[in-house]
């Protein structure tokens, strides 16, 4: 690939690794965004119908503390890190430099076409590395003015955008990149991982999964109920932290429903279907997925659809069961099954039973409860009395763990993703300690009093 060799070539000149030219392309991508605010905007609503408000705050407002923060700490985090020295190396200086991995690859994925780029890209930059962005075919207008915006903004030695639909990805998983960083399905994540195999590639793979919300009997019910509605069907639930389901304690449950119903008509009234601000589905192929998940368990509330805009309306569905194909893969729409127990460990043992989700949200205001379930459960990260909040600050690592994904970023996490931690011992030549060397009297004696 003609970019790919291109990019080797001006990651090995060195230009990417000042730290200036990082704080530089940092800025310069700051305002080579806000300069295409209107367009990205208008992109999105093209794309998925998202309003302005839920357009900025999750895929363009986001980015700007995302880079503000990278800037200001990026001179500390490239500075070598000194470590102590062990007793068994007196005379030596151990440091950990950050070294760049080199061309990377960036796989961007159409729910937060614009964010789900950016970010990344972020990382890459302050990592000091080049970048190959492949956004997705299915929000195309996002896809072209991220061509556009890259393209005026950097030479595409540095940075470029390769479009285009599977074969394009195929073509760039077939070329030795230094690292890849994968957002998406679990399924093509399995075929990133098997690809990045072939030339032993480093990869994070930021994939999903069924993401719970617990709801205990001590929970503050309206508050709980609200945040997840909000959480949920932001972005018509196209998220991959949003909670693909509620375990509710019986005891509360008609509560809590009702709860939920008003929090759902807050927010886009009681007709979603022509609400304008209210998020569309991103192609017939995920509306009829979606639609046939609507046959499953009990419709509690909503469940109208329009196929000519690609809507679904907000949907509770109670009666629900494992068995049921809503329970067999993660919805990623505006579907929310409602679930019913009563004593924590059955949950514990309904949700460990499923391959390890990306989030878990919890509503309580028991200590204990909130310990048994951090400690029980294995999860990728999540909130306490709220959702999808926790990847929202660079000062905790986003990303999942076994099928949910591997590898984490956000903050510092992304610079260290995207960069290799290289150990150097520095060792003295005022002195040697013989003991090392086995011709010594008395070698082995010492040897095991300083290493037992």
């Amino acid at each position: 690939m003609n970019t790919f060799n291109k990019q080797k070539d001006y990651y090995q000149s060195g230009q990417t690794k000042p730290l200036k030219h990082r704080i530089e392309a940092l800025t310069y991508l700051k305002s080579t965004i806000k300069s295409h605010e209107k367009d990205i905007l208008a992109a999105l609503y093209n794309d998925l119908h998202k309003s302005e408000f839920e357009a900025y705050m999750t895929e363009i407002g986001i980015l700007y503390s995302e880079i503000d923060y990278t800037i200001k700490h990026l001179q500390k985090w490239v500075t070598p890190k000194k470590v102590k020295t062990a007793l068994t190396h007196i005379g030596t200086k151990g440091h950990i430099h950050h070294d760049p991995y080199g061309v990377t690859l960036i796989i961007a994925p159409w729910n937060y076409p614009f964010q789900l780029a950016m970010a990344p890209l972020i990382g890459a930059i302050a990592g000091g590395n080049t970048a190959i962005i492949k956004p997705s075919e299915l929000t195309p207008s996002t896809s072209a003015i991220i061509e556009k915006m890259i393209a005026q903004a950097f030479i595409p030695e540095f940075i470029a955008v390769k479009q285009g639909g599977i074969d394009v990805s195929q073509q760039l998983l077939e070329t030795p990149f230094d690292y890849i960083f994968f957002t998406g399905s679990v399924n093509v994540g399995k075929i990133v991982m098997e690809k990045a195999s072939k030339h032993l590639t480093p990869h994070t793979l930021e994939l999903g999964g069924k993401s719970p919300a617990i709801v205990h009997d001590d929970a503050s019910l309206k508050l709980a109920a609200k945040r997840i509605a909000w959480g949920k069907f932001i972005n018509a639930g196209q998220t991959c932290v949003a909670p693909d389901y509620v375990y509710v304690h019986k005891d509360v449950e008609d509560a809590f429903l009702t709860y939920l119903t008003e929090a759902i008509e807050a927010l886009y009234s009681d007709d979603a279907l022509t609400h304008p601000d209210y998020t569309h589905i991103v192609s017939d192929k995920h509306f009829d997925r979606l639609s046939e998940f609507l046959n499953d368990g009990t419709r509690f509330y909503g469940g109208e659809t329009d196929k000519t805009t690609r809507t679904i309306t907000p949907t509770i569905l109670t009666n629900v069961t494992w068995d049921m194909p809503v329970m067999k893969e993660e919805i990623f729409g505006p579907i929310l099954p409602v679930l019913t127990y009563d004593q924590l460990d059955f949950i514990i043992h309904a949700i460990t039973k499923q391959p390890k989700p990306l989030a878990l949200y919890l509503f309580t205001e028991t200590d204990y409860t909130r310990e048994k379930i951090i400690r029980d459960i294995p999860f990728g990260g999540g909130c306490i009395n709220d959702t999808i909040y926790h990847l929202a600050t660079p000062y905790l690592p986003f990303g999942g763990v076994g099928q949910s994904g591997t590898g984490q970023y956000h903050g510092k996490y992304s610079f260290d993703t995207f960069t290799h931690q290289k150990s150097i011992l520095k060792q003295s030549t005022m002195f040697d300690i013989k003991l090392r060397y086995p011709n010594q009297k008395s070698g082995l004696k010492w040897v095991k009093k300083l290493l037992k």
